[in-house]
This record gives C-alpha cells, structure tokens and sequence, in this order.
C-alpha cells in the first residue's frame, strides 16, 4: 500500500490516506455492516455439512 500512494500525487495519497483512516475509525466503532466473504460463508456451510462424528 505505502508503494502504491508514494506513486501517487501526493494531493490523492493524502485524500486516499484520510479515507482508509475513516474506515478504520468506523471499524473500529463496529459502525460499518461489512459482509463475510464468500471464502467464509463456504466453509461455514462445509462445517455444517460435515457428519457428525462420535
């Protein structure tokens, strides 16, 4: 990421910079309703497929 927005002009790394900080904060706040990815809906859906074993 760092040698991306060093490729970048600074005034775009500088509002790129500002905007993941924002995510975070969200984050961090449980504010955002991110959704699993399809690799974790998977594997929980292979777990439940699993035979239950004694």
């Amino acid at each position: 990421m760092d040698v991306k927005l060093r490729e970048w002009e600074p005034d775009i790394a500088a509002t790129v910079r500002k905007r993941i900080l924002e995510i975070i904060n969200l984050a961090d706040q449980d504010a955002l309703d991110i959704m699993r990815s399809r690799a974790v809906e998977q594997e929980v859906l292979d777990i439940l497929d699993e035979p239950i074993s004694r």
